[in-house]
């Protein structure tokens, strides 16, 4: 029996949404930055890049509703920082469905082998 998880899973509808955010190259490029530079603000996550600040503000906004990023004011700026939480649900169910794909394999294995 596989160990059970401390947390249960989300709903599968709320882990869409995190695959679903996780499915653009710009937001998983804004995920990287954030995961690597901590909190910044809009103008930070858009230096550099061909990138609109209007255009970060839609995709963070979609990864907010994923729960993946949170905004925090820190005086008149807002910064944005990566959220684990969601991520960590999305990686724990894909091993969930990795384990099951695995025992369902051993099975047609065995029956196939009898």
């Amino acid at each position: 029996m596989p160990p059970r998880n401390k947390k249960p899973l989300k709903a599968s509808t709320d882990l869409a949404s995190v695959f679903f955010a996780l499915g653009d190259k710009t937001r998983l490029q804004l995920i990287a930055v954030l995961c690597a530079g901590g909190a910044l603000s809009i103008a930070q996550l858009t230096a550099g890049t061909d990138v609109t600040r209007q255009a970060v503000t839609k995709h963070l906004r979609m990864m907010a509703d994923a729960g993946l990023v949170k905004d925090i004011k820190v005086g008149r700026e807002r910064l944005w920082q990566f959220e684990p939480g969601a991520m960590e649900e999305a990686r724990l169910s894909l091993e969930t469905i990795g384990r099951q794909w695995e025992q369902a394999l051993g099975r047609l294995k065995v029956s196939l082998e009898d």
